[in-house]
């Protein structure tokens, strides 16, 4: 169980995340939608402290920190707990695609360098990138690139994957690679917390949807209900140019 308690953060005065409470169940994967400048990616990155939140608490099962006081040890516990795929790949150029899955192995779960090469191996090889392990990023495609990343952060074994707009900075005909990755593990029940603006994508893969709009979690459910019965007037107005022509079903 994962919990999420009053999670606060302003910039400048602006209030950007107002108080958000979430609780995410194992196997779940959450998927947060709404317009741009809404909260989703602060609220993504304050999750793992990417973004120092103002205030707040989490828990994952045991584990527990308040924002508000937490120290060093705290924070590398989080990223071993964590796992972040990020928008724009964020990979070591000078490193080959093995070598980027070995780093976070070898720097923060101070593994030997064999074990990290057999961990790094097997999870490119999930990805289906066993022939491109010795490629430098300048030499692998978008899609090739972010799921280099995502098997970066799955090599970690994180109780929570953290995924901020995968698939916005890919070409489109890259996009359906990386969303076949996501969807094998999440059918592998790996816990996720999403941001995206695939709306397919979203209705065929998530467990729960919210809704933000100005730092508030105005709407959550399931995508059936988020999508097809909103609660919120705003929720039906972003979502009334997608729910009647949603793909459903060609992710699965």
């Amino acid at each position: 169980m994962i919990k999420i308690t009053n999670l606060s953060k302003t910039f400048s005065g602006v209030q950007v995340l107002d108080g958000l409470n979430l609780e995410i169940h194992e196997g779940d994967v959450v998927a947060l939608i709404g317009a741009s400048g809404a909260g989703k990616s602060t609220f993504l990155r304050s999750i793992n402290y990417l973004e120092q939140p103002d205030s707040g608490q989490l828990e994952i099962d045991d584990f527990k920190i308040d924002f508000a006081t937490i120290n060093k040890k705290e924070i590398l516990e989080l990223r071993r707990q964590t796992g972040m795929v990020f928008q724009q790949f964020n990979l070591f150029e000078r490193r080959t695609a093995l070598q980027n899955v070995m780093e976070g192995l070898i720097q923060v779960k101070k593994l030997p360098k064999e074990e990290a090469e057999k961990i790094a191996s097997e999870e490119l090889a999930k990805v289906g990138l066993t022939e491109r392990m010795d490629y430098y990023p300048k030499f692998l495609s978008g899609g090739q690139k972010q799921r280099v990343g995502i098997a970066r952060a799955m090599a970690m074994k994180p109780t929570l994957l953290l995924l901020d707009e995968p698939t916005s900075a890919l070409d489109p005909e890259l996009v359906g690679e990386v969303q076949e990755t996501i969807l094998k593990a999440a059918k592998n029940k790996q816990t996720m917390v999403l941001v995206s603006h695939e709306m397919d994508f979203v209705y065929n893969v998530a467990t729960k949807v919210l809704f933000l709009e100005k730092g508030k979690i105005i709407e959550e459910g399931t995508p059936e209900d988020v999508f097809y019965s909103p609660k919120n007037k705003r929720t039906a107005e972003f979502l009334s140019r997608y729910a009647k022509n949603l793909e459903v079903g060609n992710f699965l």
